[in-house]
């Protein structure tokens, strides 16, 4: 198997889908790295890096596509890629169709095999390669707001942890699971006020106990989130169904009592956003005001951190690649059953189950 790598276009983006240490994995298993060169330079692994490793640099993203079998990304393709995809090829990255139709309707025509990292899980019933993203998205997020908070960024001038003789800054999070438990646990390392709302009380309960009492916990219904949301300073949507577009539980009528300055950080947004002001930014213009709120909105976080989120993604990805490398693509589908879950699109038909809603098929 031919395994491509191009370099991530995606404005900001500083990731990269395989490091040096996993490709020599790969290839002595057999299988062939193409890459595209300086791919992962902005996640600190050079050329020289790859080459040791066995893998072949090559000059164009086209080279990379007309070449390999398997396409490993880490970001969905944009509109400039769709060409380069080649009919019948293999896709492995976050793809979030249910909120990029155009991509969905691509990848149907050219009978793309797309698997989507968001939807693989685990034996458990977990997500292991949407959770190291959620994690740092939901870190990021707390950080992301305490900046954005500050008076020369637009901000209330609000400092999270307060000091003596000060309260401290609010933050209401949306949603108690992997990204917003995150959220919260960096909220309050930093001595900020916490409000979670979530519609599962067993969430609302692991974080009482873990926090001791130290943190608010709401069950989400309209009258807690109108309560919760027009108190924040930083307000962080965490919604996430996977393989679905994201709710919007969070209402233009709610942002508009929030105080002029407070901030907004919606993790979910490249599921379409929990927030129904929002809509999606970008790492080069990463904010917008509504309401005179400060509106959050970028895709791919994670990107701020390109090396920490690099290392977290290719450890949860690689068992899953060395299995494709081992076993084939038909023969994985077969018996991992966790793993076809992950499958979105093959052979021209929406073979998920959100995205046969979705798509039609």
């Amino acid at each position: 198997m031919i395994i491509g790598i191009p370099k991530e276009i995606k404005t900001g983006e500083t990731r990269v889908s395989i490091t040096p240490d996993t490709c020599r994995q790969v290839i002595a298993l057999g299988s062939e790295i193409v890459i595209e060169k300086r791919a992962g330079e902005k996640a600190g692994f050079s050329d020289t890096e790859y080459k040791k490793a066995g893998a072949r640099i090559v000059s164009t993203a086209q080279k990379v596509y007309d070449s390999a079998a398997l396409i490993l990304k880490v970001k969905e393709p944009l509109e400039e890629e769709f060409t380069r995809l080649k009919d019948g090829q293999a896709l492995f990255t976050y793809l979030h169709l249910a909120a990029n139709r155009n991509l969905g309707k691509c990848l149907l025509q050219k009978n793309i095999l797309a698997i989507a990292y968001e939807n693989v899980e685990s034996r458990e019933g977990g997500f292991p390669l949407l959770k190291p993203m959620s994690q740092i998205a939901g870190r990021l997020s707390v950080q992301i707001g305490a900046h954005f908070l500050q008076s020369q960024n637009g901000g209330a001038g609000v400092l999270l942890g307060g000091i003596p003789g000060t309260r401290a800054g609010r933050v209401v999070i949306v949603g108690a699971g992997n990204s917003g438990a995150h959220a919260c646990r960096i909220a309050v390392g930093m001595g900020a006020e916490v409000i979670v709302l979530d519609i599962d009380e067993k969430k609302l309960n692991y974080l009482d106990e873990r926090y001791e009492g130290k943190v608010v916990t709401l069950m989400a219904t309209s009258g807690n989130l109108q309560e919760a949301v027009s108190s924040a300073d930083l307000l962080i949507g965490a919604v996430l169904v996977p393989g679905a577009k994201a709710p919007r539980v969070v209402g233009k009528e709610m942002i508009a009592t929030m105080r002029p300055g407070s901030v907004i950080v919606d993790i979910a947004v490249d599921q379409g956003g929990c927030i129904e002001t929002i809509h999606p930014t970008s790492h080069r213009q990463p904010v917008y005001k509504k309401s005179k709120v400060l509106h959050y909105a970028v895709p791919n976080m994670p990107a701020l951190v390109g090396r920490t989120s690099t290392l977290a993604l290719a450890q949860a990805t690689e068992p899953y690649v060395i299995e494709l490398v081992k076993k084939g693509l038909s023969k994985v589908m077969e018996e991992d059953e966790g793993f076809s879950r992950g499958l979105n699109m093959r052979d021209g038909r929406a073979v998920h189950p959100q995205m046969a809603r979705i798509f039609g098929n």
